[in-house]
């Protein structure tokens, strides 16, 4: 969580809401980084965990990303909980909550819906107090 949280920070500079995300293989080697790139690249879609994930499955070129982790600093969206979900991530670590657009258990819980086809594991809070730090000193900046 501490390399994603300094990848959430590289995003402050974009003006992108500071968001970090990686993934990790089996063998705990980090194979995809990334950040917010709503703003920076005029793309919708590009959420730090969609980034992470393209970054990820075209290095390894594959689209399913078996038994890899995915450590985020917020609760993904529904967008992103369904990208982490079809890329077949097998366990996705996340640090803050979203209580507005959080999609793996505050507001919906895509991942985990009995009716997901596919099944991971969660875990959340991880260095929850700094990956919300960093989310609220950027949106009072912003206010």
């Amino acid at each position: 969580m501490v390399e994603a949280l300094s990848i959430a920070k590289k995003a402050l500079a974009t003006g992108d809401v500071p968001v970090g995300a990686l993934v990790i293989n089996r063998d705990g080697v980090i194979i995809g980084r990334g950040s917010n790139e709503r703003e920076a690249n005029n793309d919708p879609t590009a959420h730090a965990e969609i980034v992470a994930l393209r970054n990820a499955a075209s290095r390894l070129q594959i689209s399913r990303l078996d038994g890899c982790t995915l450590v985020v600093t917020l609760e993904p969206c529904a967008m992103c909980a369904g990208a982490i979900a079809q890329a077949r991530i097998g366990h996705l670590i996340f640090g803050t909550w979203d209580e507005k657009a959080g999609a793996v258990g505050s507001v919906w819980d895509v991942i985990r819906d009995p009716r997901a086809l596919y099944k991971m594991d969660v875990t959340s809070g991880v260095m929850q107090e700094e990956c919300a730090e960093i989310l609220k000193k950027f949106f009072e900046a912003q206010r």
